[in-house]
């Protein structure tokens, strides 16, 4: 059995990209040495069949945690919110985990090793927005003369999810941490922590990035360890990606220009990527040139 897993979760909606994020995975010889597994959120018969031909294990998702029908509403790929809490439970006797979302993929594998490097010693791996690139993380609300109400997402959606306010002061000015991509041993205290911040998030917010919030608080109010890696290795800000025509790749805006890691379609401002695989985006290049591309793997 291989040590290490790479793990996503899919509906048959987000097929396409969660094929593109296996193929993209398995171009990379190193990716013989993890084994790649994906969670069923209500992905086709022939879809499964596809994947089958490509990855060690498929498995249902399930709601770990309950959540009534009413808020569910028929959006079983909400699970991908609940059940990454739980993935030695799906896919148990590996060392490390890797989670990927669907609409991420791997541009370059020295992210990967990253993820596998910083999670040793029981400590998170995962990456933020708080980067030189991606300007302004907290939002002010002027009253007047100096004075300003200040907003952060990690505030805004604790207290949303029903946390204490001394809780949500201690996570407001923290670099919001994006649990799209993260990595964790086996072993490491966060799953149990993770999961009853998870429980209590659920009980009172939104389903929706209920698993993100959850994983700020375990980390920066429970004072879990943490290993913050570079944003190119899970890189959200797609509007300011630059091609490198020298060495055919995806790199930050800025010098040194570290080739992107992981690109990933978080977020609204990449839904026309998310849903067109042909969608042809206007690219600075690093010559000051400008490039068609289509930013979806193509292998």
């Amino acid at each position: 059995m291989k040590e290490n897993v790479i793990i996503s979760l899919a509906d048959s909606n987000y097929f396409e990209l969660l094929n593109e994020l296996v193929d993209s995975i398995k171009r990379f010889d190193q990716s013989k040495e993890l084994a790649i597994c994906i969670m069923d959120a209500g992905l086709a018969k022939d879809q499964i069949e596809v994947l089958e031909k490509k990855v060690d294990q498929i498995k249902k998702a399930e709601w770990d945690i309950e959540v009534s029908d009413s808020r569910i509403k028929g959006r079983e790929w909400l699970k991908s919110q609940v059940s990454r809490a739980f993935l030695p439970k799906y896919f148990p006797g590996f060392k490390k985990y890797i989670w990927i979302d669907a609409d991420a993929w791997i541009n370059s594998w020295y992210a990967i090793e990253l993820y596998l490097k910083g999670c040793e010693n029981n400590k998170l791996a995962i990456s933020t927005s708080a980067d030189r690139s991606y300007g302004r993380v907290l939002r002010a609300e002027w009253i007047f003369g100096g004075f300003a109400r200040i907003k952060s997402q990690n505030y805004k959606h604790a207290k949303s999810s029903g946390f204490s306010e001394k809780i949500a002061r201690e996570v407001a000015l923290k670099p919001h941490l994006n649990i799209g991509v993260f990595s964790l041993e086996e072993s490491a205290p966060h799953w149990e922590v993770w999961q009853k911040n998870l429980k209590k998030a659920l009980s009172s917010g939104r389903i929706w990035g209920s698993e993100q919030i959850a994983m700020n608080i375990t980390i920066y109010s429970d004072n879990l360890d943490v290993e913050i890696l570079p944003a190119y290795c899970n890189w959200t800000l797609i509007d300011a990606i630059k091609f490198d025509k020298n060495n055919n790749t995806f790199v930050e805006p800025y010098l040194p220009n570290h080739e992107i890691g992981i690109i990933h379609f978080a977020g609204k401002n990449n839904d026309r990527i998310r849903n067109d695989k042909n969608f042809i985006s206007k690219i600075k290049t690093l010559d000051g040139d400008i490039v068609n591309k289509s930013l979806r793997f193509r292998n």
